[in-house]
């Protein structure tokens, strides 16, 4: 096992694998940014880094600064969280060159999921389905037009290196296709620095619904069930749920054995999201996340397993804890994503934090750095803090979900926390009949 753990990550990810941590008696090692050296991650951990002024570019996506931050806490080992680094294979593989242990993937498998073209015709020969499309990029418009009548319209055109639905435009028509790809080039080159692009069907009313895995890296891999993250805006989830109310117990052991196979076929390492459109009874493989995801608190209430215990266990040498027979799928939880935003308009609100009472109780769970005097910063995501709750069925879960949220004190900035307890008045969210489109749709009606 690890003596020391870096956490390359700020805010209420970094606190969740600094509490793994200490679970496992490993010290942690936060490293911080000069606007972040008050949060919350920084105070608790065993020792601190600066690592660079405000922008991510010149801190938490700094490999050298983070480097440096490993050789002198002598960390012998480096956990990304998501977002920043996390999916970054050169980062990986720097510190493998450093033997410093990278807690997650091989910088192979991220690099080949990473690559939306090449990780969907990987999945393709590991017997996943894939949604209807291009068989590679696309570099011309006349190849576009050819393909988009081939497969019929709407069409998707996205990204082949994009994420957080960027890189990602609509084509309705065949004269909106033009335009859908240049403007979709042209916010892939200045998020990713790569203008490559695909197409693929675009599905009307499709629902979106991961599956988690974790590998041993040897050849054994399991499923945890699924997540269904419908209730997105702007491809945003905001709302996360397991079991999804979509499936029975037929299809969710069907594709989730589909996954956990593709994944013992190529030996993979650690925790990962296979994410998938499911429409009219079918799976279409979007996209693999080889990390771990915002929503994984909502698989850890189901199934009693703790995924970042289960990352470190692995990229230690040790093999999985568990074998697919041993997990039970037990109630129902729902995550809510309580962003610093207007519940109006979704606009970011960053600014001091005058009052702060997280709601308790049975089945309740808050994963948050926030606290009474502490200031959301401008400069990243606008994630505040996470509610997840667990009951025996969805119907006392959303219950729950209500009583919890109305003890939510967040005061001087505004959240998303009046907007979930509209939701929840709705008979839609109730009856868990709603898919991608609908929350857009709810929010353009308000």
């Amino acid at each position: 096992m690890f003596d020391k753990i870096l956490i390359a990550n700020r805010g209420e990810i970094a606190l969740r694998i600094q509490r793994a941590c200490k679970e496992l008696g490993i010290a942690t090692v936060a490293v911080h940014s000069t606007t972040d050296a008050d949060a919350m991650h920084v105070k608790l951990a065993d020792e601190a880094v600066c690592i660079g002024p405000p922008q991510a570019t010149e801190s938490y996506l700094n490999i050298p600064h983070i480097l440096s931050a490993c050789e002198i806490t002598n960390a012998d080992a480096v956990h990304p969280g998501y977002g920043f680094l996390s999916e970054n294979a050169r980062f990986a593989e720097i510190l493998e060159e450093h033997s410093i242990t990278f807690i997650g993937p091989t910088s192979e498998h991220i690099r080949l999921m990473g690559d939306k073209i090449q990780a969907k015709e990987t999945v393709k020969q590991l017997g996943l389905p894939v949604v209807p499309g291009s068989d590679g990029a696309v570099r011309s418009d006349a190849k576009a037009r050819k393909i988009a009548e081939e497969i019929g319209y709407p069409i998707l055109v996205k990204a082949a290196a994009g994420g957080g639905g960027r890189g990602m435009k609509v084509a309705e028509t065949p004269a909106a296709l033009s335009s859908a790809i240049s403007t979709a080039r042209a916010e892939s080159k200045s998020a990713f620095g790569d203008d490559t692009m695909y197409m693929e069907k675009y599905l009307t009313l499709p629902r979106h619904i991961e599956i988690q895995v974790i590998g041993d890296g040897r050849g054994d891999a399991v499923h945890l069930g699924e997540r269904d993250c419908s209730l997105q805006r702007r491809h945003q989830k905001i709302w996360e749920e397991a079991p999804s109310p979509a499936l029975n117990d037929e299809q969710r052991d069907r594709i989730g054995e589909t996954v956990a196979s593709a994944m013992r076929k190529i030996s993979y390492r650690g925790v990962g999201t296979v994410e998938f459109l499911y429409e009219n009874g079918e799976f279409y493989f979007i996209e693999m996340n080889t990390r771990l995801q915002v929503e994984h608190p909502v698989t850890e209430m189901i199934t009693g397993i703790d995924l970042v215990i289960e990352q470190i266990r692995i990229a230690s040498g040790g093999g999985l804890s568990f074998a697919q027979d041993d997990i039970v799928f037990n109630g129902h939880a729902i995550e809510c994503r309580i962003n610093a935003e207007n519940p109006e308009t979704l606009m970011p609100s960053p600014g001091k934090i005058t009052q702060y009472h997280p709601p308790g109780g049975l089945g309740v769970r808050v994963d948050s750095g926030a606290y009474a005097g502490y200031t959301i910063p401008p400069y990243y995501d606008s994630l505040t803090g996470k509610l997840i709750v667990h009951a025996r069925n969805r119907n006392e879960c959303l219950m729950r979900l209500r009583r919890a949220l109305s003890e939510f004190v967040i005061d001087g900035i505004d959240t998303t926390i009046p907007l979930f307890t509209r939701l929840l008045g709705e008979p839609d969210i109730a009856n868990g009949i709603y898919n991608i489109h609908w929350l857009e749709n709810y929010l353009d009606k308000s």
